[in-house]
């Protein structure tokens, strides 16, 4: 019925992830009528599916989210993908000044255990001043903050016209905190967006009244029943992170051997976690079906032989170009294929499918929000010329700030 709350979740995935939600997002807002993506009622976001979440929540178009990708948007800051791989430097100087203590504990602690306690047991110790994290993501707060300011949007979940959520995982208790609901609500945007993305390993925890947030992965892929538990009787979901299937990458070339242990570590590290989050996901969506009977959740993915979005450089301008383009194309495909099924589904919530788009084999993206190539050079160009003026105050800012806080918590470890 027309008039009943619509929601939309993402679910994390990186820089890739992000892209692919972008596209997905496009071709979505394209060949539907009846739905705005920038006006739903409720938005949930988990990790970089909440950096998304909190730009549509501000208004932010996919059409500019798009555009952001490969040019500079007029009055807007630029997006580089660096602000994601930001090496936290501050962290492993004051992490490296731990080693003379850490040492001469080691040493003396083998010392006094002469007999009892080995070499390997003393000098374990040592791995506490293993950095918590190797990249820093206070870029990506800047970055988000500098939007925020913009008339018209707001960085206080409290002052936005629609519900937005974002979702970590407290470190200390493993539970699960949403930023945005009456208990967490005067926490700003930008620094829920900065916990919700702190997967470990990659980024410290994010201090936060006390408290250290990660990445609200670790706990659910999508968080998608936070807004079910909020009323929303249409759910669109869209998670790009699922397992490949080599198998078939060998069989059409992508790969020499269909082996990932060749691609050595991350790429073990890497499938084994999308397998992990994927088959949690598949879980949780058939249990919505039960748990919530009176609501519609649609899944929008990738293919496991989508090639393109586990063996592409996201740091190549033309990489990015290439995923966002792939993912809209996809998700048309997806609609067409699953019409039938979706339409009556969506007609109930008073939203049909714009035919025409549909039935345009050749859409593509790019030739959509007519951008030329000599538009992305001269885009790209100026870009490079930002960050090149910019890069080292940036950097400089960044150490400063991050001092407090990393020296609190490798106290705290």
């Amino acid at each position: 019925m027309k008039g009943e709350r619509i929601g939309l979740a993402m679910a994390g995935g990186g820089i890739s992830g992000a892209i692919y939600e972008i596209g997905a997002l496009k071709a979505l807002n394209d060949a539907l009528v009846g739905v705005d993506f920038n006006k739903l009622d409720v938005y949930v976001g988990v990790s970089s599916g909440s950096f998304l979440a909190s730009l549509l929540a501000n208004d932010i178009t996919p059409d500019q989210l798009c555009r952001t990708l490969i040019r500079h948007e007029p009055g807007e800051p630029a997006f580089k993908p660096e602000i994601f791989h930001t090496p936290a430097f501050g962290q492993f100087l004051r992490r490296g000044l731990m080693l003379p203590r850490l040492i001469t504990e080691s040493v003396l602690d083998l010392i006094d255990n002469i007999g009892t306690q080995t070499v390997t047991g003393a000098l374990s110790r040592l791995l506490r001043a293993l950095p918590s994290g190797v990249y820093t993501n206070r870029p990506l707060r800047r970055y988000l903050e500098s939007i925020f300011e913009r008339l018209g949007r707001s960085n206080d979940f409290r002052e936005l016209k629609r519900e937005l959520y974002v979702v970590a995982a407290d470190l200390d208790s493993g539970d699960a905190i949403v930023f945005g609901d009456e208990n967490n609500s005067h926490h700003s945007i930008s620094k829920a967006v900065q916990a919700s993305t702190a997967l470990p390993g990659l980024y410290p925890p994010v201090k936060i009244d006390g408290r250290y947030y990660v990445d609200g992965v670790l706990l659910k892929t999508m968080h998608a029943s936070v807004a079910l538990e909020r009323g929303a009787k249409l759910l669109f979901c869209i998670n790009p992170i699922v397992p490949i299937d080599t198998a078939k990458a060998a069989e059409l070339g992508v790969m020499r051997r269909g082996n990932l242990i060749d691609r050595g570590l991350i790429g073990i590290l890497s499938q084994s976690l999308r397998t992990l989050i994927h088959s949690r996901l598949t879980v949780g969506v058939a249990a919505y079906e039960n748990r919530y009977q009176d609501a519609d959740v649609i899944l929008f993915e990738p293919q496991k032989d989508d090639f393109k979005m586990f063996f592409t450089n996201v740091f190549s301008f033309s990489s990015r170009k290439a995923i966002c383009e792939h993912a809209y194309r996809a998700t048309l495909r997806d609609l067409r294929l699953r019409q039938e099924k979706l339409a009556p589904i969506l007609a109930s919530h008073g939203i049909e499918f714009d035919q025409e788009v549909l039935d345009d084999l050749d859409r593509g993206l790019w030739q959509e929000l007519g951008v030329s190539n000599s538009d992305r050079l001269r885009s790209s160009v100026a870009v490079q010329l930002d960050v090149t003026l910019n890069n080292l105050a940036r950097q400089i800012e960044n150490q400063k700030d991050e001092t407090v806080d990393e020296m609190e918590l490798a106290g705290a470890l």
